[in-house]
């Protein structure tokens, strides 16, 4: 899909400095602003990419919550390089300073708010510019549209009901009308799919680019569709969709903002409209010839095994530039940091004694290993096939491992038949590893054991559990030395098309209560498994699970369509939402965060699990606090329960 997305957008500072009254007030200065902004198109197209400038970024662990505030990745109390993202996880939240606070735009998050007022003073002013087209005119107001509804939905997912900033307001308006409401939930919902709606019924947008040079990353049809699916599917989630735990939460009008009491017809026309949205966005990428997805097909390391390719087209559908998955992708994230921390300490053993540089510190807890199926298809405690109470004791690797596990060498039961998407996403401790510098199929591994040249030796560089996010990290990157780079970069993706497939056979399964229903459902969950080598869902499960009509119930395959969406993007920042909107945050958060014995060097102890933390994360913790500050600026601002 590679005309569809990554921008070479110049990104300018904001000519706006935020009010010090309330977020929606705009200052006097904005007519100077604006008459300068918008007096030609040169001007102009410097505001309309500031409006793309405020889009939350992807793929930078220090702006985006999302990739080190779960659970997913975790870093010791040492790390000193992601301080902001460590304490989310930690559970350190708090109201008086909030961190990733996007309300506001400060500890990490950027003032979304700030760009909704930029996008409207461009929304209101773009008519001025005297000398640009009506074509690129209209082209420019849809996209700044999408913007503006995109930062919106934003915040609500953090934030639940906000105040909607339709338009600006002014520091003349008196304090009745500045100090607003936060919005109900019906309203948001209803706002941001209706401005999604607005903008798609004027066929405004590119289908696809048109100077790949200037335009890859600007939103396209597809993008818009998509952000729209993507919306509908979390709106219509149990978090949002009439949520029961926040009754009671009024503000001073007495209105109840969450919109908690709903029937569950009125539920599942959320999910119909949902599955409908999906679909549309689906049928469109169809039609322009985009809906495969992609398949590494290189021949830079010759003739290599079916094993290896396969797991260079998982890895790829991440890290490849312009790859056929890829909906839109955000090119001011090209990943270096988040590469460099998922990068062993080392892959030789003449350098064991080498006191590398500040690499090797991301860590992936025993919990998200075990998320991975197994090599027939199906969860771990489900594989009838498989000892899970054996996952831990060690075991020699043979040669039908051969592409998977170094033959001869011993690891833990858990690493033997997985899935091969594991193999691709996760290092370990005589894992093989293909790539960074090494054109070997079966020769490269992490040797990690206490005193090994993968081991953990000093402080800055210390990896807590054991395991490596092998997935993020391009197999062109090479480290070597203690400081020496060469990076492969890539810009990071917001929306890659198997997301839309299994949102659909989501919204299909929660929508129709029907075989019919499910069945489609299953076709779509089967195209993202049949890319990752592995066998339908009905096949697996009949002959595999222990529960083998699992996929006929609606319930069943609720669990099925989650695991393979935790599956599928691990490591991309889905699991911190996707937890939160299906309200099993508190479930799996509250899990105690374990690894490996990093002391022992005796394969019989190093594979004893061994715990590192156990957060507390409570209802109220699924929606980030509004600042203090705000709450005393503003009296009419409704604080989120429990903070």
């Amino acid at each position: 899909m590679k005309n569809l997305r990554y921008p070479v957008i110049i990104f300018f500072f904001s000519f706006i400095t935020a009010c010090n009254n309330y977020l929606d007030v705009v200052p006097d200065m904005i007519a100077t602003i604006e008459d300068n902004a918008f007096s030609m198109r040169s001007q102009a197209e410097k505001f309309f990419f500031m409006c793309y400038s405020y889009l939350p970024m992807s793929g930078s662990y220090n702006d985006d919550p999302a990739l080190l505030g779960g659970d997913e990745i975790w870093l010791a109390t040492q790390y000193t390089g992601a301080n902001n993202p460590k304490n989310l996880a930690l559970g350190a939240q708090r109201s008086d300073s909030p961190l990733f606070d996007f309300w506001r735009g400060i500890n990490g998050g950027r003032n979304l708010y700030r760009g909704i007022s930029d996008c409207n003073i461009f929304l209101a002013n773009i008519d001025r510019v005297p000398d640009i087209t009506l074509e690129e005119r209209n082209r420019w107001v849809a996209e700044v549209e999408v913007i503006k509804a995109w930062l919106h939905f934003y915040l609500i997912r953090m934030y639940g009901p906000i105040p909607i900033k339709d338009v600006n307001l002014s520091v003349q308006d008196d304090t009745e009308v500045t100090h607003v409401f936060r919005n109900t939930m019906d309203e948001c919902v209803e706002y941001c799919v209706n401005k999604m709606d607005d903008v798609l019924s004027r066929n405004h947008l590119m289908i696809t680019v048109n100077d790949q040079a200037t335009e890859l990353g600007r939103i396209t049809k597809g993008v818009a569709l998509t952000m729209k699916a993507k919306m509908l599917v979390t709106f219509a989630s149990p978090l949002f969709n009439g949520n029961t735990d926040y009754a009671g939460l009024t503000d001073r009008r007495g209105i109840e903002i969450f919109n908690p009491n709903k029937t569950e017809e009125e539920k599942t026309a959320l999910w119909i409209k949902a599955a409908g949205a999906c679909k549309e966005a689906i049928d469109f990428f169809t039609e322009i010839g985009q809906s495969e997805l992609y398949r590494y097909t290189g021949t830079q390391f010759g003739n290599i095994s079916e094993q290896t390719r396969l797991k260079l087209s998982i890895r790829g559908s991440l890290v490849e530039r312009w790859n056929d998955d890829v909906i839109w992708a955000d090119s001011r994230s090209w990943p270096q940091a988040y590469q460099l921390q998922a990068y062993p300490r080392d892959f030789n053993a003449t350098q064991a004694n080498s006191q590398t540089t500040n690499r090797n510190n991301f860590a992936v807890p025993l919990k998200i290993v075990d998320q991975f199926y197994t090599k027939n298809g199906v969860p771990v405690r489900e594989d009838k096939t498989w000892d899970y109470n054996s996952r831990f004791t060690p075991k020699i690797a043979g040669t039908d491992q051969l592409y998977y596990l170094q033959v001869g060498e011993a690891t833990a039961g858990m690493f033997f038949d997985r899935e091969p998407r594991l193999y691709a996403s996760i290092g370990f401790d005589r894992g093989i590893w293909f790539g960074q510098g090494n054109s070997s199929e079966t020769g490269q591994a992490p040797h990690a054991r206490s005193g090994e040249y993968s081991g953990n030796q000093i402080s800055h560089s210390w990896n807590v559990t054991g395991m490596w996010p092998k997935k993020v990290l391009h197999w062109l990157t090479v480290c070597s030395g203690t400081t020496t780079v060469t990076y492969t970069r890539y810009p990071f993706p917001v929306f890659r098309l198997p997301e839309l497939y299994l949102m659909y056979a989501e919204a299909l399964n929660e929508a129709y209560n029907t075989q019919e229903a499910r069945n489609e459902a299953i076709y779509y969950i089967d195209l993202v498994r049949d890319r990752a080598g592995l066998k339908g869902v009905e096949e697996s499960w009949t002959n595999y699970s222990n529960d083998p009509t699992r996929y006929q119930r609606q319930n069943g395959l609720r669990d099925i369509v989650r695991q393979e969406k935790l599956i599928e993007f691990v490591f991309e920042g889905h699991r911190f939402w996707d937890l939160r909107r299906w309200k099993m945050a508190m479930d799996e958060y509250n899990k105690p965060i374990t690894g490996w014995n990093l002391e022992a060097s005796d394969p019989a102890l190093y594979y004893r699990e061994t715990w590192i933390y156990t957060r507390n994360f409570t209802p109220r913790d699924y929606f980030w606090p509004v600042s203090d500050e705000e709450i005393l600026r503003n009296k009419n601002t409704l604080q989120n329960y429990g903070w």
